[in-house]
């Protein structure tokens, strides 16, 4: 309490004199128009005013009353269509009892309007918001504090301020007091939702006139709707005065500001050059306890970049930066964004990149660089549409000779990297390198990702030696990232020389099936020479070739008719089984098919038979019908007599052939 005390006396001295309190103005006769005109057509009987212009007969001039008995009746009906959900019915005996000055009893009427509420309809939110001003004008003890915070809620579900704010004015206009706790903040929502705090305001200053005269403490504006009439005040009425007396209110209240509270004065003061207001303000939050100045020193630099005092921006941010030893992470985005733009509309680079550089020296070598100032101003340039304005900041830190920090760059690369301008990114890397700088695993991941979408594989290879250059110990996920697309745009030849390059470097584990990826792709691409080096390449460095090697090698050699080559794979095989030893091959179904179908094409049936013979020992069924077709395909016309008198081993072949077939049938 004693805080609070020395708040309100030293704001009674640095505010002159506080004006009285504005009423919030009262509904008189012309603002019944602006009441009612949100239900059109009005379900209520004509105005006085009207009135008195009818004919004065005796059907006009007398009120119509209701029986008990038809009271009943209405209420009956009312209370039935509610629970059937019979709206346009419930509505209907509604304005009947209404017409007559009779209302339903009270839970029937909250509910009817609940009920009205809940529908989210325009229709429906007229009906309830014109029932609410009229119980309340009428006997708002019928109505409950719920009902109207149901009907708040939905006004601000609909964007709806015109009517939430005529709602309010009746309320006060009828003494009708709901405690601000249950409206106040919904109604600061939708003055937000509508653009201005300004209706707000006025709601504010009557609501707290209304909480000190009439001694009602529930009326009483909590932080939250006093910060709001602050915010208002200062960033859009930006009024002093009216800034002054919302602080001797909260003052007089006993509300104890906050961070926020500071801020928004803090801001006022920088806009209007109170400098001696501001240095107040700041001993004010030293005796309320307030020791993180984050909020205060980003609305200060608002403030002072609105009014275009660069050079405050400028000695606020070191001041602020230096007084943090250089280790929080004091400024927001929006305050970056905001001085980006208060230096640049100025035409002030040089004094943006000089900045920078003194910011750096007061920052903690520790700092983690994505805290830095630096990062913050140059990752607001790129949030502004301005990445060459960003690189522009960053030529002339370079041409003062000043400490460029790995924060400065990481925001550049990022955005060239979503721009696919992976060339400079690749020069701005070496650049960064040369400075004595590094990037971790996950920069260079996604640089090298990006440089192989746009089918930039030199800048890839560049950047992937500058990683193992780096001693990065994570090169997997770039590795597999450059194999991946260099096989998705078939291109074996930068594969095989990718993988002589890297095949050494023990942080990367080439396995024979890198080795397949690109004997396939080869094979596919009919360029067998090259499939069957990298194939030596491949055995010479010791890596063993498995089933799927050779799968695709007899593929390939099919496709080209080179069934001599399949022999030869089938030889080099079949010594590699022997014995039951099959060194990493997995003879199943797909290899054995492969041999026979390329084997029977090529006419060598001693081994055809040699791959049977294995098939059964191994139990591996085989369908015979397809080796058929191959034969009957290739080899219609060969007798055996022709081959009896050149070769009695490959006459023998040929009948053991026909006879697993099936042929000599």
């Amino acid at each position: 309490m004693q805080c609070l005390q020395i708040y309100g006396e030293m704001w009674r001295k640095a505010v002159c004199s506080i004006p009285p309190y504005r009423p919030f103005s009262s509904s008189s006769a012309t603002d019944i128009p602006t009441l009612y005109s949100f239900l059109q057509p009005s379900i209520f009987a004509l105005k006085p005013n009207e009135q008195s212009k009818q004919p004065q007969d005796s059907t006009n001039s007398q009120t119509k009353t209701l029986t008990e008995e038809q009271k009943t009746t209405l209420q009956t009906t009312l209370e039935k269509s509610l629970l059937t959900h019979n709206t346009d019915e419930a509505w209907k005996s509604f304005k009947a009892l209404t017409i007559c000055c009779t209302f339903p009893n009270k839970p029937l009427t909250n509910s009817l309007i609940t009920h009205l509420s809940s529908l989210q309809d325009t229709q429906n939110l007229k009906r309830a918001f014109a029932s609410v001003i009229f119980v309340i004008e009428k006997d708002p003890k019928l109505l409950s504090f719920e009902t109207v915070t149901t009907l708040l809620s939905s006004m601000n579900f609909a964007n709806t301020a015109a009517p939430a704010f005529a709602l309010i004015k009746c309320m006060f206009k009828n003494r009708y007091f709901v405690p601000f706790g249950l409206w106040g903040n919904m109604l600061v929502d939708i003055s937000r939702k509508s653009g201005s705090l300004v209706a707000f305001l006025r709601v504010f200053e009557e609501c707290c006139r209304i909480a000190i005269d009439e001694k009602l403490n529930y009326m009483k504006p909590d932080l939250a709707a006093c910060n709001a009439a602050l915010e208002c005040c200062c960033c859009e009425l930006e009024s002093v005065s009216d800034a002054e007396k919302v602080v001797a209110t909260m003052s007089v209240l006993g509300v104890r500001p906050d961070e926020s509270s500071f801020g928004f004065l803090s801001y006022l003061f920088s806009l209007k050059g109170l400098e001696k207001k501001i240095d107040e303000l700041e001993k004010l939050m030293v005796e309320f306890g307030f020791s993180n100045k984050r909020v205060f020193f980003n609305s200060l630099i608002g403030g002072y970049v609105k009014s275009g005092k660069i050079d405050s921006v400028s000695t606020t941010v070191l001041r602020s930066l230096g007084e943090g030893n250089g280790k929080e992470w004091i400024f927001s985005d929006e305050t970056h964004c905001e001085v980006v733009k208060g230096y640049l509309q100025n035409g002030a680079m040089k004094s943006l990149a000089s900045l920078i550089i003194e910011a750096q020296k007061l920052e903690s070598p520790m700092l983690e660089f994505d805290k830095s100032f630096g990062y913050g101003i140059i990752s607001a340039c790129i949030n502004l549409g301005l990445a060459d304005k960003a690189h522009s900041i960053l030529d002339e830190m370079n041409a003062q000779s000043g400490s460029v920090g790995l924060g400065v760059y990481v925001p550049i690369l990022k955005a060239y990297s979503k721009e696919h301008r992976t060339a400079e990114a690749t020069q701005l890397v070496m650049d960064i390198g040369n400075s004595g700088l590094q990037l971790d695993a996950g920069m260079y991941d996604m640089l090298i990702e990006a440089s192989m979408t746009s089918q930039d594989f030199q800048s890839a290879f560049t950047l992937f030696r500058d990683m193992r250059d780096a001693r990065i110990l994570d090169l997997k996920g770039s590795y597999l990232t450059i194999m991946t697309g260099l096989m998705e745009n078939q291109r074996p030849e930068l594969m095989a020389a990718f993988l002589d390059e890297v095949v050494e470097d023990p942080r990367i584990e080439v396995k024979t099936h890198d080795w397949n990826s690109i004997i396939h792709a080869f094979c596919k691409a009919g360029r067998l020479e090259d499939a069957r080096r990298t194939f030596r390449r491949m055995t010479f460095l010791q890596f063993e070739p498995n089933d799927q090697t050779y799968l695709s090698l007899i593929n390939g050699y099919v496709t080209a008719e080179k069934y001599f080559s399949v022999l030869m794979l089938w030889n080099e095989i079949k010594r590699k089984i022997s014995g039951g030893k099959e060194k990493g091959i997995n003879f199943d179904h797909n290899l054995v098919d492969a041999f026979l179908y390329a084997l029977v094409k090529g006419g060598f049936f001693d081994a055809v038979m040699q791959v049977v013979e294995k098939s059964q020992e191994m139990k591996i069924f085989v369908d015979k019908w397809r080796y058929k077709q191959a034969f009957m395909e290739k080899h219609k016309k060969l007798k055996v007599s022709k081959l009896r008198r050149r070769s009695f081993r490959k006459m023998e072949a040929l009948i053991a052939f026909k006879n697993w077939a099936g042929l000599n049938a």
